[in-house]
Parts: structure tokens; C-alpha cells; sequence
């Protein structure tokens, strides 16, 4: 250990340069990883967001962003289920929004029923959880000022129909570029001109202690002409949509893969450039008797105490980054557990690309040290 230390603070510039490297790829993996795994939360974010144990689509449905129309008779369907303790609707479509200052950005309006179990948010009235305030939507913080409302309340119009945002809440951006926009589920209708027999989703709260699994299998029976899905399935579904069917989602999982391959061929070549640089000391060491074990253990020592400072710096990067990062890609974040997760890796490419090396290290001839 001690003698690998002192090798590595003989050339420190040499030693900066290649825990930068490993900083780097370490960085590049995790901000890949979170631009993916961001990605999947963002395209289920209000599925997740939903208290519901099961939701009920139109056949074929392949995500939460473009749904099909839907009979809203297949509420009372759902409620008559044995083990329902409530079903209630969502809709969803896009519509035109009127800023104030007159220009439109299109919006995705999500309209929810309130009643116990909501988890969605609603513009409630006061202190309220039931009563929502008329003609009222809430918007993400993320979006406010791409839609023009600065200060709330404040007027604009949904589809030529008059609206006002009555606040804003957190955690909602969207990847598509079209803002969430949230109300009730009769604001939604009018703005929408949506048929009060038809509607976007059906979400199911199950009694407690009955069965998801059975009471999704009876619903389905029932309703043979529509998808039945758990909460997870239908996150799931929209998930594998956007990565496999989308080139949106098969370009952050490509670049994901290709972050993860350039770091570790930027860790391994710094890793290799270092050993190489180092064939006199390895050659040294040789000579004055060490054996090939010994040798061994100080090339791979070297390779963990670099890999090991490349990735603390590129854990700390990591975080400040990714902050600047969220002020163009709202819904960015790094899980808590990634940066922990990519540091096994980290040091055992490093790892990888010392044993790489130990084949230099050892093929050395000892005799090269007196070489004038």
C-alpha cells in the first residue's frame, strides 16, 4: 500500500490526470444513468402519483399520454365487482392554452374526480379536500413560466373557454413539452367537449385485505372488451412504450449504454497509460528480487487507490451538475441510490484495466533498469 502511495505521489500531475479520467467516466455513467431512469419515472409519473390499486383502459392502450375513449358505463361495472371499495374516473387529452400575453402552448388537461383516496392534485377551495374551486386548473412549478403565469391567481383561457390557474405543485414536468395541466373531472369535460358517457380511465381502490390480483381477474371478466391493469402493470407498460417503441426513449437508452462503455474505456485507458508510464518502477522492483505476486498487488493497488479518488470526485460532481442540468431538463433527477450503485463498477473497471496491465508489468525485463 504504502510503496503503490508513493508511486502514484512521485508524478502527480500524472496521478490528477488519471483520477480526473476515472472522475469523468464515473460522472458520465451516472448522469446517463439518471437521464434513463428519470426518463422511466417521468413517463408513469401520474400513474404513481395515483392512490389507485387498478386502472381500466380502452384495449390496446400503450401509455398514459395518449389514451382512447372509453364507455364511463364501465364505472358502475367496476364498482358492482366483489372486493371494490371504489372506482372513480380520470380523463385526459390535449387542448389549446391561451396565455396571458396571447400567445398558445398546447396542454395535456388531466381531469380527476375528487373523493377520498385522491392523490392527484386539484385546485380545492380554501382548506378543503372535497370541494374543488370552479373553472380552476393547477399547473407544475417547471412549466409556470413557459405558460406565461408568473403570480396566481391569474386568468387565461383552455380551448376558448375561460380558466384560472389557481396555483402550481411540484413534481409534475413532462418530457413531451406539453405541460400537465389539473382540474376536476367536470372542468375537464367542458374544456375537453368530451361526451359525459365517455371518459379516458377508470381507477379502482380494492378493500382492504382483498386481493389486487383477484379483483383485477374479475373486473377483467366482466369487462372482456377493455385492458385491466394493476397500478404496476400499467406503469410498466408506459415505461417499456417510451424506451422501446419511441425514439425519444431508444436515444436516452442508447446514450445510457454508450455512457457506460466510454467510461469504462476512459478508466481503462488511464488506467493502462499509468502502468505503462510506470515500467521502470515495476522494472526496479524486479530486479531487486520482487516476485510477479508482489508485483501484482502493487499495480493493482495503485489501480484501486485511483480508482477510488476518481470516484468520490465523481460522485461530489455528480449532484452539482445534475442541478444545473434541471434548470433545462425539469424532470432530471439522480436517485439516491445510483451514485452507490455505479461505484462498484467504477472501481472494478478499474480493476479490469490493472489486470490488463500486470501483463506489461510482469513481461518487463528486469535488466531494463540498467540500460543506460
Amino acid at each position: 500500500m504504502k510503496l503503490a502511495w508513493n508511486n502514484l505521489l512521485h508524478d502527480r500531475i500524472r496521478f490528477g490526470v488519471t483520477v480526473a479520467g476515472i472522475a469523468f467516466a464515473v460522472f458520465l455513467m451516472i448522469f446517463q444513468g439518471s437521464l434513463l431512469i428519470s426518463f422511466l419515472y417521468a413517463a408513469s409519473k401520474v400513474i404513481d402519483a395515483t392512490s389507485a390499486d387498478i386502472w381500466i383502459t380502452a384495449r390496446g392502450v400503450s401509455c398514459f399520454d395518449f389514451p382512447a375513449s372509453l364507455p364511463k358505463r364501465f364505472l358502475e361495472i367496476a364498482k358492482g365487482v366483489s372486493g371494490v371499495e371504489q372506482a372513480s374516473s380520470l380523463m385526459l387529452n390535449y387542448a389549446e392554452f391561451r396565455k396571458p400575453d396571447g400567445h398558445t402552448q398546447t396542454v395535456a388537461v388531466v381531469g380527476v374526480e375528487a373523493g377520498p383516496g385522491q392523490t392527484l392534485p386539484l385546485p380545492y377551495l380554501g382548506g378543503s379536500t372535497s370541494v374543488v374551486q370552479p373553472a380552476s386548473v393547477l399547473v407544475d412549478r417547471s412549466h409556470a413560466a413557459l405558460l406565461g403565469v408568473t403570480e396566481f391567481p391569474r386568468e387565461v383561457e383552455i380551448n376558448r373557454l375561460r380558466a384560472q390557474v389557481a396555483g402550481q405543485v411540484e413534481g409534475f414536468s413532462s418530457f413531451l413539452g406539453n405541460p400537465f395541466v389539473f382540474t376536476s373531472y367536470q372542468d375537464a369535460s367542458r374544456y375537453l367537449s368530451v361526451s359525459p358517457e365517455e371518459t379516458s380511465y377508470i381507477l379502482v381502490h380494492v378493500k382492504n385485505g382483498r386481493n389486487i390480483e383477484t379483483v383485477r381477474s374479475e373486473i377483467q371478466q366482466r369487462l372482456s372488451d377493455v385492458d385491466v391493469l394493476t397500478r404496476e402493470q400499467f406503469a410498466r407498460r408506459s415505461q417499456m412504450f417510451w424506451i422501446t417503441q419511441t425514439g425519444a426513449g431508444g436515444a436516452i437508452l442508447t446514450a445510457a449504454l454508450l455512457g457506460f462503455v466510454i467510461g469504462l474505456v476512459v478508466a481503462s485507458q488511464t488506467i493502462y497509460a499509468t502502468t505503462m508510464e510506470n515500467l521502470e518502477e515495476y522494472a526496479t522492483l524486479k530486479a531487486i528480487g520482487a516476485t510477479s505476486g508482489y508485483v501484482t498487488r502493487v499495480v493493482l493497488m495503485q489501480a484501486m487507490i485511483c480508482g477510488v479518488a476518481g470516484c468520490m470526485v465523481g460522485l461530489i460532481a455528480t449532484q452539482p451538475i445534475v442541478e444545473i442540468a434541471r434548470n433545462t431538463i425539469a424532470w432530471l433527477k439522480t436517485p439516491v441510490w445510483l451514485p452507490w450503485v455505479m461505484l462498484p463498477p467504477g472501481l472494478l473497471m478499474c480493476a479490469l484495466a490493472a489486470i490488463i496491465s500486470v501483463r506489461a508489468a510482469l513481461t518487463v525485463e528486469p535488466a531494463r533498469v540498467f540500460r543506460a
